[in-house]
């Protein structure tokens, strides 16, 4: 019997909700409820392409060069990027998860993050899943290992579909005063208002022929504590509403145009992170973790029906 590429498949389920989660990255695979499609995933003997559903750890997108200063030293990562020359979505997209809990609705996965070229610091990592009536919710912890303070930052990619062939015709809501301009290689230039550009998604729009591959700051939040971005259906009949929690200042809107041409802006990557693209480098919304120090981010899906 052929092996799965990606590991065990934990299977979640709570009512008409399903997911899975896989060894590989911890990545979450696939999400439905019922007949409906919520994430444009893979399938079980695919190769994971464009990063889909993985956690990204000890940083989100991009850092320049691969190299960044930290406590009077000059590291440097492997370049995981070549085309971009950028070290990309961190070193643990690509490694086996050790399971250590998996139940009806829940999954909880855990690995070392071991000291590396480029990356000097021992971590452990641990990622929660849970199946509820109001969605998938994630909460991913980082603990420092190390007698040094460790540099760390966190993001996950997962592809929502809209309910329609392209995402042209979804309507997207963004609840951000800030978007990140970004250079050739996916590199923060200046953060600017969204008011009166093309970025401002703070009233539901149709995402029509906008390209996004945009880091969004300044996120307005609920009575919860939450942002909350909505793709929806051009129907308004139904939607998916990716919610950032404790911990996610910051998210990538992805519409896959640099995708291959069957993968392109069929869905859009809502990407909960705790820093931009380049934190490293820039120390915005990077975070210092200390010796014992553990670091949370907590966000979710929430599938909804008018």
């Amino acid at each position: 019997m052929q092996q799965s590429r990606t590991g065990r498949q934990l299977t979640l389920r709570h009512g008409t909700h399903s997911a899975v989660i896989v060894e590989l990255g911890a990545a979450v695979r696939s999400y439905a409820v019922g007949e409906r499609t919520v994430i444009d995933g893979f399938a079980e003997q695919d190769r994971i392409t464009g990063g889909r559903g993985q956690i990204l750890v000890p940083w989100p997108n991009r850092i320049r060069d691969g190299r960044y200063p930290w406590d009077g030293q000059d590291l440097q990562l492997p370049l995981t990027e070549p085309a971009g020359g950028n070290a990309i979505h961190g070193l643990l997209r690509w490694v086996a998860w050790r399971v250590v809990e998996a139940s009806g609705s829940r999954a909880v996965l855990e690995v070392p993050l071991w000291p590396q070229p480029g990356y000097p610091f021992h971590l452990h990592v641990r990622a929660e899943y849970a199946l509820g009536e109001s969605g998938l919710e994630v909460a991913v912890t980082a603990r420092n290992l190390d007698a040094s303070a460790a540099p760390y930052g966190f993001g996950q990619h997962p592809y929502i579909t809209p309910g329609t062939a392209v995402v042209d015709q979804a309507v997207l809501t963004v609840p951000a005063r800030t978007w990140l301009r970004t250079d050739e290689r996916g590199l923060p230039v200046a953060a600017e208002p969204v008011a009166g550009t093309e970025y401002d998604l703070r009233t539901p729009r149709a995402v029509g022929a906008l390209r996004l591959d945009t880091p969004f700051g300044d996120l307005d939040r609920d009575a919860d504590g939450r942002a909350v971005v909505r793709l929806a259906h051009p129907s308004g009949a139904f939607g998916t509403d990716v919610w950032l929690g404790e911990g996610a200042d910051y998210v990538q809107l992805y519409t896959g145009d640099t995708l291959p041409p069957e993968e392109r802006r069929r869905a859009v990557a809502i990407e909960p992170m705790t820093c931009p693209p380049d934190g490293f480098r820039s120390g915005t919304g990077l975070v210092t973790l200390g010796p014992g120090e553990r670091h949370t981010v907590r966000w979710g899906i929430t599938p909804w029906e008018e």
